[in-house]
């Protein structure tokens, strides 16, 4: 098949539109948001630290997912099934 056309027809065009309003509505709330936590004291190497804690975190949280959900096919229970057997919430 052809490739598409790099131009977005007019449906697609107002949803960019909308998409852009969107994110950038979202950047000032997080400009607010970083200057609230500055005036409160928080230092912005202290904000990229606890950032990156977060994503090492999220990482090895999906390195524990992908372990239980391989486990759980190898047992041939659902992932569900798994978590009272190591005391995990299924929150966690």
């Amino acid at each position: 098949p052809s490739p598409k056309p790099l131009q977005p027809n007019g449906a697609s065009e107002e949803a960019l539109r909308c998409e852009i309003r969107e994110l950038k509505q979202k950047d000032l709330a997080l400009d607010q948001e970083i200057a609230q936590l500055l005036s409160e004291g928080y230092s912005l190497e202290e904000l990229d630290n606890h950032i990156s804690l977060l994503h090492e975190y999220n990482e090895i949280k999906d390195a524990g997912q992908m372990l239980l959900g391989k486990l759980a096919v190898i047992r041939g229970v659902t992932t569900k099934q798994l978590y009272p057997e190591y005391d995990l919430e299924l929150s966690d």
